[in-house]
């Protein structure tokens, strides 16, 4: 057994059997930033000060050659081969924020929705021992004995005391898992679920005005975390705009409808890139921002949806004033093709 040892807070992590120091981070309650989980993202790259271990295999675009000789790793991949690693990540007072992820735990889907032309809603209730997790973090389904891999979907809805999951999985070209959900899995069927995973969350302290921005299924944690704030009773504005290619894409538009009646601070705006509808914006979120909200240095910010969406929101963010600390970002990391023919989230 190896002892993760974490600067410059001075915290220790046993990493047992064949764990990754990321797996080791997150049993142990650390929000170690990551995405693809495969070596292929560079997001839980860190700084390795002292100690052996074995990196894998990573992709170069994730880990350079020149980051390699400065020291730098990916901890999704890192086994420790010597007793003692110490790497270089957070603050001097870092503190346990997620809890433990397990795997392989028993989940009947007890209802299942058709949402949009291309998204499918499903509720998931637990057998046994409900999976703890922050709003804004994602399980993993699959099923490997038939040969389906597990692939990553957000969790749309806030913790409930029946342990129930709600997952809204968009069908993608070419994903195994994801027509294995759309054309296979039925009310009645038992699945394997994995995590919970990812640190997209935010700060129960924070006392901001929040701007959602969300495309395609990117809408799913991004429901989850207002749905969080609204029923803890947050009193600061809590806005949401999310993009969809049409109106046949839209979806949710009732349950954001109910939270503005319900809740004087929420409020949403929908846009649609592809056509133009009365009752929608029209265009790009990024494009919009800055004649819906000329300053957003105050706000805190939660972006989910592809790279490329998350990459634009935030450049337009920040020319507007948003303050890189405040901004949270969760983009669909793309899986590398040789590794599965299904990608992240598909």
């Amino acid at each position: 057994m190896a002892r993760i040892v974490i600067q410059p807070s001075g915290k220790e992590v046993e990493c047992k059997g064949n764990d990754t120091v990321l797996m080791a981070l997150e049993k142990a309650g650390y929000a170690l930033p990551n995405n693809c989980r495969a070596g292929a993202c560079g997001e839980c790259k860190v700084k390795v000060l002292s100690g052996q271990y074995d990196q894998g295999m990573v992709l170069d675009m994730a880990l350079t050659a020149e980051e390699r000789r400065e020291g730098c790793g990916l901890m999704c991949m890192a086994k420790p081969i010597s007793d003692e690693m110490v790497i270089e990540w957070g603050t001097a007072d870092a503190r346990p924020k997620l809890f433990p992820p397990r795997e392989g735990a028993l989940f009947v889907v007890v209802d299942r929705r058709e949402l949009a032309a291309r998204v499918v809603e499903l509720s998931l209730r637990p057998v046994g021992q409900p999976i703890r997790y922050w709003p804004g973090q994602y399980v993993t389904l699959g099923d490997e004995r038939a040969d389906i891999p597990p692939r990553a979907y957000s969790i749309s809805n806030a913790p409930r005391p029946d342990g129930e999951i709600v997952l809204q999985v968009a069908l993608a070209e070419d994903g195994v898992t994801s027509r294995w959900v759309h054309e296979s899995l039925h009310i009645g069927d038992s699945v394997k679920v994995n995590g919970a995973y990812g640190t997209f969350i935010g700060d129960p302290s924070a006392e901001t005005p929040v701007l959602c921005l969300a495309a395609g299924t990117g809408l799913a944690p991004i429901l989850d975390l207002a749905e969080a704030a609204l029923r803890r009773g947050y009193k600061k504005r809590v806005d949401l705009v999310f993009s969809a290619r049409t109106a046949e894409d839209v979806y949710s538009q009732g349950i954001m409808a109910w939270w503005r009646a319900k809740h004087r601070n929420f409020d949403y705006k929908i846009t649609l890139t592809r056509e133009e509808r009365e009752g929608y914006l029209h265009g790009r979120i990024d494009t919009l921002l800055p004649s819906l909200y000329p300053d957003l240095s105050q706000h805190s910010l939660f972006i989910a949806g592809s790279p490329e969406f998350v990459d634009a929101c935030v450049a337009a963010a920040k020319a507007l004033g948003a303050q890189d600390e405040l901004i949270h970002k969760e983009g669909f990391f793309q899986q590398q093709q040789a590794m599965a023919t299904d990608g992240h989230r598909s």
